[in-house]
């Protein structure tokens, strides 16, 4: 899951950023309404976590923009502001969920959660291939019946390629998916990610490369 978090508070945005890594999900900060729409619409993010009050460019005006440019990325939209008014506005510019400052980190978490189900095609909260359950809420994976310790690339690498239902997925989406910005594009971090998930499946082998076009369960 990746996730684009926009707001100027940068100690609350990195505070949050590092929160959503450990639960496993590919973290970009923007700190500002400018910047976070240019990320917006470069990358294909999950879930955007948009503050309401931002410089350069508000909130408001930035959710606009994505619905009109047909961006597929889920809009949880922050703000100060607890009235039904407020709650109102922010749905009807095309966010899909609201949530309130000061937030539970664990209702943020949960909410990210529920709306990246819905960024593409529906897919159920626990993925299932033969004796390999990935429950994405609970960010556990097990096989036949035991808990797999897998680091947050190899989650992220296994719940695309369960996602993706059989389909080949190629290198450069896993890239672009499960690792952020920062992210080297030449990097052989994809081919390592597959080999040390592979190791911790076990037999028989579920992930399958396909020559020249990518990886399929």
């Amino acid at each position: 899951m990746r996730v684009l978090i926009v707001e100027d508070d940068e100690e609350v945005a990195n505070a949050v950023a590092v929160g959503l890594r450990r639960q496993r999900m590919a973290v970009d900060v923007a700190l500002d309404g400018l910047s976070g729409l240019e990320r917006a619409l470069v990358n294909d993010y999950d879930v955007i976590v948009l503050d309401r009050d931002l410089p350069g460019m508000d909130g408001d005006t930035l959710c606009a923009k994505l619905v009109a440019a047909d961006c597929r990325s889920r809009v949880l939209m922050l703000t100060a502001a607890a009235t039904n008014e407020d709650l109102v506005d922010g749905l009807n510019l095309g966010a899909d969920d609201y949530l309130c400052k000061p937030f539970d980190f664990r209702v943020l978490t949960a909410r990210i959660v529920a709306l990246s189900r819905r960024a593409h095609p529906a897919v159920p909260p626990v993925l299932r291939h033969g004796d390999i359950e990935l429950d994405a809420a609970q960010r556990r994976v097990t096989r036949r019946g035991q808990p797999l310790d897998l680091a947050p690339k190899e989650f992220g690498v296994l719940e695309l390629l369960l996602t993706a239902r059989g389909r080949v997925v190629s290198a450069e989406e896993l890239l672009e998916r499960v690792w952020d910005e920062s992210a080297d594009p030449f990097t052989k971090s994809v081919k390592v990610t597959i080999s040390r998930l592979r190791a911790k499946l076990g037999d028989p082998p579920v992930i399958h490369t396909v020559a020249k076009s990518g990886y399929r369960v």
